[in-house]
């Protein structure tokens, strides 16, 4: 890699004045990427760092030699940095004009931090089109048309596995999260955002692979049993990456294969996200539902116990194996694993021959109370379930003649009332739901959601329209009953 990209590259975004490097690279690439061709003039482009520099937010540079300096001294030096490192080039034309060009692999690196500095989001409909577009089309130049259909679907598939590593990633941040008003504004505002609304949904939906994959399979399961399509194919390849026929002739059927293997394991990456994705969503509900439970009972206790563990852990910072040096923690029973009782755990008496002897059936009557009752606290137990249908129902029973309600206007006595609201809240996102919900904002709302992504402490997310009520504070939707066709 370093024969392509200096060893140096990446110093300026690794120093003190990685602040400073960053926005005069931005600066640059801003004025050049309106221009024809990367290349400006110098002194165009040093009064484009002159102009940043005597602006009063402009970062500081840390460096002795600049002390005192004016800020187009400051911008020359800046220009001769980036040369130096390796983002430029100062070429001299005939008209003893200097003119700055961005090398080619800092143009790729700067597009690419671009991208993910603007949380860009990858629109799976677009790859998935084109190649079903490419792989319908009849053209004289296949192999260009195949080079195509194989880029578009590493990039789809790399897609999918981002998606997949983001969920994750989710899912191992929960542990951040302290308080069930935390957690669930990161499932239901960050998490429903950036995630599910931006890509999981669409590609359930608009995006959806098995719209297309059938065709796109058997179109190039033909074309590989085709041999003119596989000599004009590796005629083409031949030429563009400068092999024999022969050669090119086993890369044709390698792409082909290539891209068939991705859209047949396509289903095992779809399957993982899913599955992360109701991961995720039951790890942040149950989260919530362990720092809401309280009481005198077993439960209770231990979690009351935990909870105060943790918080020693944190505030001295001990790592996992220091808990036992918490003072009460000796008192408590102290359980651990062992793979050996002793020394005779592991003997296995031998047992002689036995005859075997079977004991009689005894026919006993049913004891039909104690069954009933057993019965009755079974169904009990299952009522107390919130599967989607109950909670539907329970919408519905709430709702009345009422075509729509506020959240705060549903009964909030205990503990279950507030597990309700959650689960309305959570399954109001689904389609096959008969009700909707609706997030109401102003532009004080509108502002804390754009904050979501920086850094800041406390809760993520702070609405406009949090209710605190009767002890639970949550931010507060709107409940609309959808009509029916």
């Amino acid at each position: 890699m370093y024969h392509i990209i200096g060893e140096n590259f990446f110093v300026p975004l690794a120093s003190p004045n990685k602040t400073v490097y960053w926005e005069c690279i931005c600066k640059l690439f801003s004025v050049m990427d309106h221009q024809l061709s990367f290349g400006v003039e110098r002194d165009v482009l040093v009064e484009e760092l002159q102009y940043y520099f005597e602006q009063t937010q402009a970062a500081d540079i840390k460096e002795d030699e600049l002390s005192g300096k004016t800020a187009r001294d400051k911008a020359n030096w800046m220009i001769r940095k980036l040369e130096a490192y390796g983002w430029i080039d100062i070429e001299t034309d005939k008209s003893y004009v200097q003119r700055v060009n961005f090398k080619e692999h800092a143009v790729k690196v700067v597009k690419t931090l671009l991208e993910i500095t603007e949380g860009k989001r990858i629109e799976y409909q677009g790859y998935i089109y084109t190649i079903y577009t490419l792989v319908r089309t009849n053209t004289d130049n296949p192999g260009v048309v195949l080079l195509s259909i194989v880029e578009n679907t590493d990039m789809l598939i790399t897609g999918l596995k981002n998606l997949s590593s983001s969920i994750k990633n989710y899912i191992d941040e929960l542990t951040k999260y302290r308080t069930p008003a935390e957690i669930m504004n990161v499932l239901f505002n960050d998490y429903i955002e950036n995630i599910v609304d931006k890509a999981y949904h669409r590609l359930l939906t608009s995006d959806n692979v098995s719209k297309f994959r059938p065709e796109i399979i058997e179109r190039l399961e033909s074309k590989s049993r085709s041999p003119q399509y596989i000599e004009k194919a590796s005629e083409d390849l031949a030429g563009i990456r400068e092999i024999s026929k022969e050669d090119a002739r086993e890369l044709a059927y390698h792409y082909i294969h290539q891209v068939l293997e991705a859209f047949h394991n396509m289903d095992d990456i779809l399957s993982e996200i899913n599955y992360k994705n109701t991961q995720y969503q039951r790890a942040a509900i149950n989260r919530a539902k362990f720092y809401l439970i309280g009481g005198e009972d077993v439960r209770g206790q231990l979690k009351e116990l935990l909870t105060d563990m943790s918080d020693r852990i944190l505030a001295d910072n001990m790592d996992l194996a220091g808990i036992y040096r918490i003072e009460y923690i000796d008192e408590l029973i102290r359980l651990y694993s062992v793979s050996v009782i002793d020394e005779k755990s592991l003997y296995t008496p031998i047992e002689g021959k036995k005859t075997f002897t079977p004991s009689a059936l005894i026919d006993e009557d049913v004891d039909l109370a104690l069954r009933n009752d057993k019965l009755q606290r079974m169904m009990e137990k299952l009522a107390r379930v919130l599967s989607p249908e109950r909670v539907g129902a329970y919408v519905d029973q709430q709702l009345g003649d009422k075509k729509r309600m506020m959240a705060s206007q549903l009964p909030l006595d205990t503990v279950e009332d507030y597990v309700k609201l959650i689960y309305i809240r959570l399954y109001g996102q689904r389609k096959n739901m008969e009700y909707s919900i609706v997030l109401h904002e102003d532009e004080k709302g509108k502002n804390d959601r754009e904050r979501v992504n920086a850094p800041e402490k406390g809760n993520r997310f702070e609405s406009n329209e949090q209710v605190r009520q009767k002890g639970y504070y949550f931010q507060d939707f709107e409940i609309v009953r959808k009509e029916t066709k």
